[in-house]
């Protein structure tokens, strides 16, 4: 108990860590004692400073804290009911439906009606990944169904939404084109203080009932009947983490675009450093997905000098290594 509470703190400094790391980078001179002293006093900022300090560093730092809770809390609850070391909301289709629903909106301008234009690619992408995780529940609850058929129909869904978004691609204009193809490489740049109130409610939402649940996850981790003997409902804890999951992942992903691998390494890097109790699990999983966003923030604006390299490429190159690990290692239970 005492050895895990101690990883957890560690793991939470980590990520404090990383996020005042990424709040202190970026392309303008103001440091990371400016941001700081900025902070605790704004008279000691010029303007120009206070904007770059409120408008833009602070924002999209702690967007990213925001992103990686809810992707790695989502992916370790997705590993869980469906007892799948690569299931994840990057490898079930959620983000290629997301990015779907958003070339629909930037190649065709097709959107909900009434809403705000500003607001139309980021609400297409929330319906478009809320609707696979509707199929995924659907698919939940056929009768009959094991977590096979759930892990195969995501699969499905991946491939079907990769190949209408390349149908998109090849219809956009140039200028269209671009804009899509940037928005699939995930970004923090449309970091706004709305998405960050919008994001941080579904989180207060979702993550108390999350941890609600751990004790029946844990029993689901020793197996479908040892979970049903205890009297567990199997059926409806699946559903009610998969509702979680749809919240917290199609908010994140309709904001920043797609970010991939931060929803499998998040969860398993917990793992192995605090073992299978969800009760530790789920929040170190979290502060692990933070701290993962935040030093690929880092990352990407000090990798190339000058350059804002989008932060979706910079999780995938760290989550690739990842993905192969765990495919070597359990490939016999995939």
């Amino acid at each position: 108990m005492w050895r895990r509470m101690i990883w957890l703190v560690l793991v939470a400094l980590v990520a404090l860590a990383a996020f005042i790391a990424d709040l202190g980078t970026g392309p303008s001179r103001l440091g990371l004692g400016g941001a700081l002293g900025g902070i605790l006093r704004p008279d000691s900022l010029s303007g120009a400073e206070a904007a770059i300090l409120w408008e833009v560093r602070l924002p999209q730092a702690v967007l990213a804290v925001l992103v990686g809770l809810a992707l790695a809390t989502a992916g370790a609850e997705m590993q869980t009911i469906l007892d799948n070391p690569l299931a994840s909301p990057f490898t079930l289709g959620v983000s290629s439906s997301a990015s779907f629903g958003a070339a629909l909106a930037i190649v065709l301008g097709i959107g909900i009606p009434g809403v705000p234009q500003t607001w139309l690619i980021s609400a297409n992408a929330f319906v478009f990944a809320t609707i696979v995780v509707l199929v995924l529940q659907a698919v939940v609850r056929w009768r009959g169904s094991g977590t096979d058929i759930l892990v195969l129909c995501g699969i499905a869904l991946f491939f079907t939404f990769n190949a209408l978004v390349a149908l998109t691609q090849f219809l956009a204009s140039q200028q269209a084109l671009q804009q899509l193809v940037f928005w699939t490489m995930g970004s923090l740049s449309r970091a706004s203080w709305d998405k960050v109130r919008v994001l941080a409610l579904v989180l207060l939402v979702t993550l108390p009932f999350a941890q609600r649940a751990a004790w029946p996850m844990m029993a689901l981790r020793l197996g479908e009947d040892r979970a049903r003997s205890l009297g567990i409902n199997i059926a409806r804890l699946r559903l009610m983490a998969l509702l979680r999951v749809s919240l917290m992942t199609s908010t994140a992903i309709a904001f920043v675009g797609t970010i991939g691998f931060v929803g499998l390494a998040g969860p398993h890097i917990a793992r192995l450093l605090l073992g299978e109790d969800h009760r530790f699990l789920l929040p170190a999983s979290a502060l692990t997905g933070a701290a993962i966003m935040s030093l690929a923030s880092v990352a990407s604006k000090t990798i190339i000098p000058g350059v804002l390299i989008p932060i979706g490429i910079v999780t995938a190159m760290v989550g690739l290594p990842v993905f192969f690990s765990l495919i070597f290692n359990r490939r016999g239970t995939v």
